[in-house]
C-alpha cells in the first residue's frame, strides 16, 4: 500500500518548525554528502535559517569559493564586490554624519547655539524640552516619595527599638529595686536577733539553775542555825563576863 501525498506548507508552530528544520537539515547535508561521495560530484550547499544563521556543505575535494568561481562563470554573472578601503571610507563618513546631528541636537538642548534654527524646529525643541522637565519632576516627586516612606518606616522601628529598651530598663530597675528592699529588711534583723540572743543569754530559760536565788537561801542559813542552837540552851539568861571577846554578839 503506498503512502499518500503529504501537503507541504508553512508550519505555524515556532517550536514545531524549529524541530523539523534541524530534523530536516541533517537529512540534506547527510544526502548531499553521500551523493558528493557515490557519483564523485562537486557539491557547495548554504542554508540560512528563519533567524539568520548560516550553514554550509562543501565536497572535500574543493572548497566554497572555488564552486562560486565556477558558478559565476559558467552562469555568465558577477558578485560585485566591494574593498576594504571603499567600505571603511563609507562607514566614517556615516559615523562622522551621525556624530554631527548627535552634536547639534545637544546644542539645541542645551540653547547654545539657536542662531540657525527655525520656528517650527524651536517649537518643536520647546514642546520637547516641556515633556522633558515634566519626566524629571515626575522622577523626582517619586523619589522623594520614596524616601519619605522609608524616613517614616525607619522612625516607627526605632520608636519599636525605644519602647522595648525602655521597658527593659523599667524591669531591670525594678528587679534592682526589690533586691536593695530585701537586702535592707534583712540587715535590718540580724541586730535585732543579735540583741535577743544577747538578752535571752542574761536571763535562762525555766528550770535552769538561778545563782541569786541561791546565794539568797545561803545567806538565810545562819540564822536558822542560830535558832536552832538558842532552842537547846538553858532558861536562864547568860551573863556578861561569862563571854570573852572573842565571842560573838547576837542581838
Amino acid at each position: 500500500m503506498g503512502r499518500g501525498k503529504i501537503h507541504i506548507s508553512r508550519i505555524e508552530n515556532r517550536t514545531t518548525r524549529q524541530v523539523t528544520f534541524a530534523k530536516r537539515r541533517a537529512g540534506l547535508l547527510k544526502k548531499t554528502h553521500e551523493l558528493s561521495v557515490l557519483c564523485d560530484v562537486q557539491i557547495g550547499l548554504v542554508i540560512f535559517s528563519s533567524t539568520g544563521k548560516m550553514f554550509q556543505y562543501c565536497s572535500d575535494s574543493t572548497s566554497m569559493e572555488e564552486i562560486i568561481r565556477r558558478y559565476q562563470y559558467a552562469s555568465g554573472t558577477r558578485i560585485p564586490q566591494h574593498s576594504d578601503t571603499d567600505f571603511l571610507n563609507a562607514e566614517i563618513r556615516k559615523i562622522r554624519k551621525e556624530t554631527q546631528d548627535l552634536h547639534l541636537s545637544l546644542q539645541r538642548y542645551t540653547c547654545e547655539d539657536l542662531s540657525c534654527v527655525r520656528f517650527e524646529d524651536l517649537e518643536e525643541l520647546e514642546n520637547r524640552l516641556e515633556e522633558s522637565v515634566n519626566r524629571v519632576r515626575a522622577r523626582k516627586f517619586e523619589i522623594l516619595q520614596q524616601e519619605v516612606h522609608n524616613l517614616r518606616i525607619s522612625t516607627k522601628q526605632r520608636e519599636e527599638q525605644n519602647d522595648e529598651l525602655c521597658h527593659l530598663i523599667k524591669e531591670h530597675q525594678a528587679a534592682v529595686f526589690a533586691h536593695q528592699h530585701h537586702y535592707q529588711q534583712q540587715m535590718e534583723m540580724e541586730p535585732k536577733s543579735e540583741e535577743h540572743r544577747q538578752l535571752m543569754e542574761q536571763f535562762p530559760f525555766c528550770g535552769e539553775e538561778q545563782p541569786l536565788l541561791q546565794l539568797a537561801t545561803t545567806s538565810m542559813q545562819p540564822q536558822f542555825a542560830y535558832q536552832a542552837s538558842t532552842s537547846s540552851l538553858p532558861p536562864n539568861p547568860p551573863q556578861l563576863h561569862d563571854f570573852s571577846l572573842n565571842t560573838p554578839i547576837y542581838e
